[in-house]
Parts: structure tokens; sequence; C-alpha cells
């Protein structure tokens, strides 16, 4: 696999983005990249931007994280048990007005 792009640098913004030529990617390399960037639902361009800027140490921190412990219990309740949680947390959306003064 190679890599090519005959385009000078495109300016976006006040910042100029370069082009870059990479030759001589091995299929395992390919394939990795390929599926990290289907796994993460990006391109194959971000994908690669994103990995050489996190091994340059210049990706910008993410403060939010997807999480997805609980999917197996999604749609699991029954309708009694979803009403019979619904009033055990009926009391969380009483404002006391007397805190409040």
């Amino acid at each position: 696999m190679s890599i090519n792009a005959t385009n000078g640098p495109q300016i976006t913004g006040e910042s100029i983005m370069r082009t870059l030529t990479i030759r001589n990617i091995d299929d395992d390399l390919s394939k990795f990249l390929k599926k990290k960037a289907s796994d993460s639902g990006t391109s194959l361009n971000s994908c690669i931007i994103d990995t050489l800027k996190q091994e340059a140490g210049l990706l910008k921190k993410q403060f939010s994280k997807k999480y997805d412990d609980l999917d197996d219990l999604a749609g699991t309740w029954s309708k009694s048990e979803y009403n019979k949680f619904n009033k055990n947390i009926a009391s969380f959306d009483l404002i006391d007005k007397e805190m409040w003064k």
C-alpha cells in the first residue's frame, strides 16, 4: 500500500496543512490502520493523523470517554420494573422550597 498525494499545501483558517507521501506500508500495518479507523468510526486519513499525533505527544486530551459497560442491561426491564423504579426515584424531582429561601 502506498499513500500518495500530489496536492500542495492546503490553507485551513490560519494554518497550512502539509501533504505527505508514505510508501512501503506492508499489509499488516495497512490492515491494522483500516481496522483502527473502522473501530473508531473515523476516516483512514483521520486515524493516521491521530495515531501520528498521539505518538508524537501532540494529540489533545479528550475529556469525555464513551462507556458501554451497561449496554447489556439496556431494554431488559419489564414494564412493572420500570414503573417501580420511577416510583422509587420520584422524590428526587421534588424541590424543598424551605431549603432555597
